[in-house]
């Protein structure tokens, strides 16, 4: 476990040891707190989406190999109040168990991230999507998902329950799909079949997008964007992308 305790300009990072076998104090100055500047306009424009997403799949490697990052957030809340310019949007699902901008190692002004259970889309996704790329320049679109979600399990059990019934019924497509090619035991009991029910969500996620958003489709198209899937590892920390 690690503790940070910042003090007259210098940061103590505490360390838990088994066995006492290494030194459990770590002094860690201010010239190695990473300020990591914001992206500003031109420095998007330079990027491409094959950039981006490898710098995506690069943030998620130091996210797994569970490397430091200190980031001093009160001088990028300062420089990004006046603009922002992300360089992808996400797509996630609701799951706390999935903290987005951590996973790729990301901080303020970097991602936009767009949340909802199952990932999936609706009007009001695909505007934020549009808004994050056509307007705001934007280079990738990754729907990510994820083992264990709760809302593909419950889609599969045919939950009824309130507005979410409705939220379900968008993943149905998605476990029938799996229902006709999955061999073994078809059931929210079984990881396997969970896991095969949630990469067809995501493929499905990412062909209505590209059906229902004109705006998306045709930049993607000119090559100024790429839409990508994920899926994200609970164990491993690692997004498999696809």
């Amino acid at each position: 476990m690690r503790r940070l305790i910042i003090s007259l300009g210098v940061i103590v990072l505490l360390v838990s040891c088994k066995n006492n076998l290494e030194d459990p104090l770590t002094i860690v100055t201010n010239e190695e707190i990473i300020s990591n500047k914001i992206i500003t306009k031109e420095d998007q424009e330079k990027l491409t989406p094959d950039q981006v997403i490898q710098d995506l799949k690069d943030g998620n490697k130091d996210f797994v190999d569970d490397k430091l990052t200190i980031r001093n957030n009160s001088e990028r809340v300062r420089e990004a109040s006046l603009g922002q310019y992300p360089e992808a949007v996400v797509l996630s699902c609701l799951d706390s168990r999935v903290p987005v901008e951590d996973v790729f190692h990301k901080g303020i002004g970097d991602i936009f991230v767009t949340r909802v259970a199952g990932n999936i889309v609706n009007d009001d996704i695909l505007g934020s999507l549009e808004y994050a790329c056509k307007v705001s320049g934007s280079k990738v679109v990754l729907v990510l998902g994820h083992e264990h979600c709760g809302a593909i399990k419950s889609s599969i059990k045919g939950v009824e329950l309130g507005h979410i019934t409705h939220l379900l019924d968008k993943i149905k497509p998605a476990v029938l799909e799996a229902k006709e090619t999955f061999k073994g035991e078809q059931s929210a009991k079984n990881p396997e079949f969970v896991d095969a029910v949630c990469k067809y969500n995501v493929e499905l996620s990412l062909k209505e997008i590209r059906e229902r958003s004109p705006i998306l489709r045709d930049m993607e198209e000119k090559g100024e964007i790429k839409i990508i899937g994920g899926i994200y590892d609970m164990k491993e920390g690692k997004v498999e992308f696809l």
